[in-house]
């Protein structure tokens, strides 16, 4: 019996929304990966605060209304973005939450447990988004893949997996291979002098098991240089012409707070293409 997949879209929309052109990239890519869509649009609940004589010079609750009525216009022009961005709106289905302000990650994180995967438009610099990265990929359970701008809807071709033998990128690429199309190309990369490695030949050995089990798989070994490893990373997979990166989300929850690992950190600041994040 085959069954749907689906992937699942959390929009923020206070203090401000994501830019448009990182909706519609995210959105446009979940059809060439197979997936439906649900989106879910984040409607702020704002705290009701008195500042006593400070009432008599600000309107606060007027602020506080006119606030929570622009995150609910808000999420409804996302709506109608959403589904004129997509390739069937027939696949793609809408809804919108009122949550209490700081809670919206951690409920789109909750959220995103009931779906496949995560699609999460991107933009740098922009704490929100962040946030909204963070909670997803380390909370769901389910990979993430962040979107920018720049990325075309297109199916997974090529394939790269940012590989060191770990169990985080172990879990990355079970996570990643169902995106690669029939026939597709897996590029196994590995960091020579980032840190130090499990064996001489890691590439080597994955993609020797991938041959075996029917993948086009091949080894490819870098070096930093004056490169970040998120910079190497990316370099390295789009210069072999990889249309996705995986990688597995190195951190540590504490409390609500995430330490990331440097690769990590800088693929969520340099995002050039589509990187899926699995932890």
């Amino acid at each position: 019996m085959t069954h749907s997949r689906i992937a699942y879209m959390p929009l923020i929309t206070y203090p401000e929304a994501i830019a448009d052109d990182a909706t519609r990239a995210a959105v446009a890519l979940a059809r060439p990966l197979g997936y439906a869509l649900s989106v879910t649009t984040f409607a702020i609940d704002l705290p009701r605060v008195s500042s006593g004589l400070g009432d008599l010079l600000i309107d606060i609750p007027g602020l506080v209304q006119s606030a929570e009525e622009k995150s609910r216009a808000e999420c409804r022009r996302l709506e109608q973005l959403v589904l004129e961005s997509a390739a069937s709106p027939a696949d793609v289905h809408c809804t919108a939450r009122k949550v209490p302000w700081g809670a919206v990650p951690g409920d789109a994180a909750e959220q995103a447990r009931y779906f496949d995967l995560a699609l999460l438009p991107w933009a740098p610099d922009t704490a929100p988004v962040e946030d909204m990265a963070e909670a997803v990929v380390f909370g769901s359970g389910r990979p993430a893949v962040l979107v920018p701008p720049s990325a075309r809807p297109a199916a997974v071709d090529h394939l790269a997996i940012a590989w060191d033998g770990s169990r985080v990128a172990a879990r990355a690429l079970g996570d990643a291979l169902p995106l690669l199309a029939e026939g597709g190309q897996v590029s196994v990369l590995t960091v020579r002098d980032e840190k130090p490695l499990g064996g001489s030949d890691l590439a080597g050995a994955l993609a020797s098991s991938l041959a075996k089990r029917g993948l086009n798989a091949k080894p490819v070994e870098t070096t930093l240089g004056n490169r970040t490893i998120a910079e190497a990373l990316q370099d390295t997979a789009l210069s072999n012409g990889a249309q996705l990166l995986a990688m597995g989300g190195f951190g540590h929850s504490r409390i609500r707070d995430f330490v990331l690992g440097g690769a990590t950190r800088g693929i969520l600041t340099q995002l050039r293409l589509p990187v899926l994040l699995s932890h």
